[in-house]
C-alpha cells in the first residue's frame, strides 16, 4: 500500500485541525498550518499525496497557492475549501484546471464530515 500523505492550510486552526484528524482517521500521514509560508515550505519536504486549502487567508490566498503548485508539476488531490461566496470555489475550480493541475474538488465550509471523508477518500484512491 502506497503511503498517503495529507497536507492542510487554513487559516482558521481548529478547521486545519478537524481536516488533519479526519485525515489522519483515513489513514493518512498528516501536516496542518495555519501560515501559507509554512505551506509553501512543508510542501517539498512533504510531497502530499492530497493537499487542502483554503481559499480565502490573509497574506496569500488560495489562488496563489495553486499558482505554487502548478508551477511544482503538483500530482496530488486538491481540495479547496472556503466559506465565503461559492463563486471562489467555482473560481479556483476553474483556475486550477487552467494552471494544469490534475484533480481539484472544492467544498464549502461549513462542510459535512461525510462530505470531507468522501474528498479525502477520492484522494487517497488516486494516489
Amino acid at each position: 500500500m502506497s503511503v498517503k500523505r495529507l497536507l492542510v492550510v487554513d487559516d482558521e486552526p481548529a478547521i486545519g485541525e478537524a481536516i488533519g484528524t479526519v485525515g489522519e482517521e483515513l489513514g493518512f500521514e498528516v501536516e496542518v498550518t495555519s501560515k501559507p509560508q509554512d505551506f509553501k515550505r512543508l510542501y517539498p519536504e512533504f510531497e502530499p499525496t492530497v493537499v487542502c486549502l483554503d481559499v480565502v487567508m490573509p497574506d496569500i490566498d488560495g489562488i496563489e497557492l495553486l499558482r505554487f503548485l502548478s508551477e511544482r508539476k503538483c500530482t496530488a488531490r486538491i481540495i479547496v475549501i472556503s466559506g465565503f461566496n461559492k463563486a471562489y470555489l467555482d473560481s479556483a475550480h476553474k483556475l486550477g484546471q487552467a494552471f494544469g493541475l490534475e484533480s481539484v474538488t472544492t467544498l464549502s465550509k461549513p462542510f459535512q464530515l461525510t462530505d470531507l471523508r468522501n474528498a479525502l477518500s477520492k484522494g487517497a484512491e488516486a494516489s
